[in-house]
């Protein structure tokens, strides 16, 4: 159950001042009767055990193990990551980045930063749970969530470091991504590449991260899977984003 804290009791009131706003607003006869019985109880009723069955960190773990059976070797940031979506977008591509280097300097029996101090073994998933913000300007007009426009960020940088062989997905856990109806988006390195009848894609792409229009903008892709729609999902424990590097 997801509410505000229906089992949790209230240090600054008592069954009492329960029982006197009933009289004092003459509510006796619209209440139900179970209600009336549970007030006349007091303060017999023992207070309820709250246990949290699902957060961030289950999520963020549960994709961990998901990637690990997969064959990936995982690298979990943890479940704080806030700030702007486009700031965040950016700290993933640069991990990407360092770990994709891991196969060219292999082949070429390269000593380098990537390979004296790797993030992690390749092939990687790096997973990461929170929620980002996305700033807007006066008027805005453009369509999407922090999800989103997370993605599409991810999608121009991979697309500017000709990146190919990584995948990020970034999704809000209740479905919803800003007031759309995706949950949030998965990019790869040609996302960009893919959008049909346009002589300059990346411009494209800046301007509508510009206008914050990543859902119109990754609506139009010719494989039209960019966007991930759930549908409400009944719960909500933040965002989880994964990045997988091959």
């Amino acid at each position: 159950m997801i509410a505000s804290g229906p089992t949790v009791p209230d240090d600054g009131s008592d069954w009492n001042d329960a029982c006197m706003l009933v009289e004092e607003y003459g509510l006796a006869h619209e209440l139900p009767a179970a209600v009336l019985e549970l007030l006349q109880l007091a303060g017999s009723i023992k207070l309820c055990e709250t246990v949290l069955v699902g957060n961030n960190d289950a999520a963020v773990m549960a994709a961990a193990e998901k990637a690990k059976e997969l064959g990936y070797h995982p690298v979990v940031l943890g479940t704080c990551m806030e700030g702007e979506a486009s700031c965040i977008a950016g700290v993933y591509v640069a991990m990407a980045k360092m770990l994709a280097r891991q196969r060219s300097i292999f082949a070429n029996n390269e000593n380098s930063i990537a390979t004296l101090f790797p993030i992690a073994k390749l092939p990687c998933a790096i997973v990461a749970g929170g929620e980002t913000t996305v700033t807007l300007p006066p008027m805005c007009n453009g369509k999407g969530g922090r999800n989103q426009e997370l993605a599409l960020t991810a999608a121009v940088k991979l697309h500017e470091m000709n990146l190919r062989d990584v995948v990020l997905a970034s999704v809000g856990t209740d479905g919803t991504d800003g007031p759309t109806d995706a949950a949030g988006a998965i990019i790869d390195g040609g996302t960009i590449s893919r959008l049909a009848n346009c002589d300059n894609v990346k411009a494209v792409a800046k301007a509508a991260l510009k206008h914050h229009d990543a859902y119109n903008f990754l609506s139009k892709l010719e494989d039209d899977n960019s966007l991930i729609k759930t549908g409400p999902t009944g719960t909500n424990v933040a965002d989880v984003c994964i990045t997988l590097i091959r």
